[in-house]
């Protein structure tokens, strides 16, 4: 063999190596670019799942008798409020592997995202279980929420991930095209901006006030912890509406004195109720005698009890039709999109 021949071949094997090295390299920027759009694992729900399924001895047994029997979780894909991607596998996947393979998928930029699966001998889950395989999956994404409508980059990165994992494990992807999705994002976005209502009041002390007496305060007049917050709580258990503390949450307080409490009403993450802002206007004046304070509107100015009423009339109809665009106040599903 001439010395000629042996150069191509070594040449040619150079190519090679390079081409691998490049493709390892463009796999290993791609995934970079795409986890850094998504929360850390600690965070992450699917890696708690995960963690689950790893606390758990896998039985197989076990997964195939639910299956057998079509036991369906009740969560679902909302088709009216969620672009959905639908992924079939060319062969059952395992729970593990696929918890393994969805640690990148909870979210998108600022829309969170819900997988369902498909049990390979029937069943619908909402939550991966050990011992099972799945046929299919979806991957559904909120299609708007008070940051905004999805946006082209949010869904580019939804439809990217639903890619690799079809690619993974050698299934197929099918989905909306993207023009449908983004219009029907940004007709959401309107329907619920005209729907969306933040109310609050103020009580404003006469002077800065020790922090640890104002929060024991706060508590003796009825608010209990619910969610790192302070709220005043229906029936239900749901939050009325809330307090906050010179504007922070009372584990976010950084100085020793407090000068202003803020009652804050969400309207779409509070059940409905006829005196909705009469019963917040009420617990501020309380809390505004035991402190010696004052109660102000949100545009700081002394709030009346005159405009009680008036006020209270205003969310009822706003209750009204934010029940008849099909979102029930304080429901998890309304819950998604005003958040």
């Amino acid at each position: 063999m001439s010395d000629l021949q042996i150069a191509l071949i070594l040449l040619g094997i150079l190519l090679i190596l390079l081409v691998v090295v490049f493709n390892w390299w463009q796999d290993r920027r791609v995934r970079q670019q795409m986890q850094s759009q998504f929360p850390d694992g600690d965070t992450d729900p699917l890696m708690s799942q995960l963690t689950e399924l790893e606390r758990r001895e896998p039985s197989v047994g076990r997964g195939e008798a639910a299956a057998a029997d079509g036991e369906h979780d009740a969560a679902e894909a909302d088709c009216t409020t969620e672009a959905v991607i639908d992924i079939s596998f060319s062969q059952p996947v395992d729970a593990q592997d696929l918890a393994q393979a969805l640690q990148a998928a909870s979210r998108s930029g600022s829309k969170p995202v819900r997988y369902f699966a498909e049990c390979e001998g029937g069943g619908h889950r909402a939550r991966l279980r050990a011992g099972e395989s799945y046929a299919s999956m979806q991957i559904a994404v909120l299609l708007a929420n008070r940051s905004g409508p999805l946006s082209a980059i949010e869904w580019s990165q939804v439809w990217m991930a639903a890619q690799s994992l079809a690619q993974q494990f050698d299934g197929s992807v099918e989905g909306p095209e993207q023009d449908d999705v983004l219009r029907r994002a940004a007709s959401l976005d309107n329907t619920c901006a005209d729907l969306d209502a933040l109310v609050g009041v103020s009580v404003r002390l006469s002077g800065p006030m020790p922090a640890s007496s104002v929060i024991q305060m706060v508590k003796d007049a009825g608010f209990l912890p619910f969610a790192q917050q302070l709220a005043w709580l229906a029936d239900s258990g749901q939050p009325r509406f809330t307090a906050m503390f010179d504007g922070a949450q009372p584990k976010d307080i950084q100085s020793a004195s407090i000068e202003r409490i803020d009652l804050l009403l969400d309207l779409p993450n509070s059940p409905a109720d006829d005196h909705a802002f009469s019963r917040m206007a009420t617990v501020a004046r309380d809390l505004a005698s035991r402190l010696d304070a004052v109660v102000l509107d949100d545009q700081g100015r002394p709030l009346p009890e005159s405009t009680d009423q008036n006020i209270d009339e205003q969310l009822s109809n706003l209750y009204e039709r934010l029940e008849q665009a099909g979102f029930t106040a304080g429901q998890e599903r309304t819950g998604r999109i005003f958040s």
